[in-house]
């Protein structure tokens, strides 16, 4: 096959399509893949998702059993079968990039991949990486691998980076309609992927490099981490000054240009944001630059967990107890409204530091029955449901994630104390703003 077959079958649909880990990005991509029209293998080392996706089950609270199994009886396989790949025509990767515990880069999953794949790989074949990582990655670490089996990048084999954007739970953008940045390491190389990622998204946007699309995924992350620090920081001067800094937020989007709102609360979560400036960091140390602005910002987000549990202490010390002994219920565990990713979520850390400091604590989360499986913290907990009784027999209530499906009424109503991280309640005798 020639580079100008591989591009027709991309063109008239006839091209196999794998998609390597089926989570929150690698999920999304193979339904949009196949729902196109494509014929697509999702792989994932974890027997489990293939299993329930194959039953036409979902994992994800925001992607239907319907839309599922839609795709499972036309287009979708799913599999742990890495040979399979020999049927391939594109790659794309979507596995994790966590930190380890030096908060360094930990690739492991990238590599570990690719290698699985290396006997598979075949001339005139699309791999791309969507997994976010440090400016080089694809160049300094994949491409050698790829090479290693004796094939040309640009003539036989197209290596592109092209940057997940994805944001679970958001109902105005899809993996279809939001713009897909897309880098190659060589012109023929950006051409292939371009034309992969053109085939299934409204927009897709060509830069010069790998390294352009990697840094670019960064730039996004690292400016909302930093905003997010500012406001957080803004948020803690605020409240000793006695000042509602959401009224001041408020009142400053008011203005049509120069200021882009961002909200403050007890702390970063997800895969992206408290993760992702990290890998400019530790890169950057390579060329004996200190980003200093980035990791101050990452010292005030790692902060705030902290202080919602100062906050939390000094509130039930004017009613009279210590948070030793008492008992606290968490609304929200995932990292987020409305969803069920609780990766690197506040809730996690301030459960920690409460039961720390002898604190009965529980948690209430729709999304998150079972508290998960983590490397830093596991508790024996389920998600306890709400009543009125059960508001009651807490001496305190922390809004960590303000899900919609939470009766804020009734919490407020029957809480003998709450905490609010997310300005979800109206001023009363039991609320402090945190």
């Amino acid at each position: 096959m020639t580079a100008s077959s591989l591009l027709s079958r991309i063109r008239n649909k006839e091209a196999v399509i794998g998609v390597f880990g089926l989570g929150y990005v690698g999920l999304p991509l193979a339904l949009c893949f196949a729902e196109a029209g494509f014929r697509v293998i999702g792989f994932d080392n974890d027997p489990a998702k293939p299993d329930l996706l194959s039953e036409g089950q979902t994992y994800l609270n925001h992607i239907t059993p319907n839309r599922i199994k839609a795709a499972i009886n036309s287009k979708l396989s799913v599999t742990t079968d890495y040979s399979q790949a020999n049927q391939l025509d594109a790659i794309i990767i979507c596995v994790p990039t966590p930190l380890n515990k030096y908060r360094e880069p930990d690739l492991s999953y990238v590599s570990n991949t690719v290698t699985q794949l290396l006997p598979y790989l075949k001339a005139q074949q699309i791999l791309s990486l969507e997994s976010t990582s440090y400016p080089g990655t694809t160049e300094e670490l994949i491409r050698p691998l790829v090479e290693s089996k004796g094939f040309s990048i640009g003539e036989d084999y197209y290596l592109v980076y092209s940057p997940e954007r994805e944001d679970p739970g958001n109902r105005s953008y899809t993996t279809k309609t939001i713009p897909k940045v897309c880098g190659g390491e060589t012109p023929a190389c950006l051409n292939a992927g371009a034309k992969l990622y053109e085939a299934i998204i409204d927009t897709v946007v060509q830069v010069s490099s790998t390294k352009t699309a990697e840094m670019t995924k960064l730039l996004e992350n690292i400016y909302r981490a930093v905003n997010i620090g500012l406001v957080n920081e803004m948020k803690i001067v605020a409240d000793k000054m006695g000042i509602n800094i959401h009224e001041v937020i408020e009142a400053a989007a008011t203005k049509p240009f120069g200021f882009t709102k961002f909200s403050p609360g007890p702390g970063l979560g997800g895969h992206c944001i408290p993760i992702d400036p990290f890998y400019l960091t530790w890169k950057a140390r390579e060329y004996g630059i200190h980003t200093r602005f980035i990791e101050l910002a990452g010292e005030v987000n790692r902060a705030m967990p902290e202080w919602v549990v100062q906050k939390t202490a000094d509130a039930l010390n004017e009613h009279g107890k210590a948070v030793k002994g008492s008992k606290i219920l968490i609304l929200g565990l995932a990292y987020k409204k409305n969803v069920s990713d609780s990766r690197e979520a506040p809730a996690v850390e301030i459960i920690a530091k409460l039961k720390a400091k002898g604190a009965n604590v529980d948690y209430s989360d729709p999304y998150v029955p079972t508290f998960p499986k983590k490397r830093d913290y596991h508790f024996d907990m389920n998600s306890v449901g709400l009543s009125i009784n059960t508001l009651q027999s807490y001496d305190c209530v922390i809004l960590v994630t303000d899900h919609d499906d939470f009766d804020y009424a009734e919490i407020q109503n029957h809480a003998q104390l709450i905490i609010d991280t997310r300005h979800r309640f109206n001023q009363a005798s039991n609320v402090v703003h945190a």
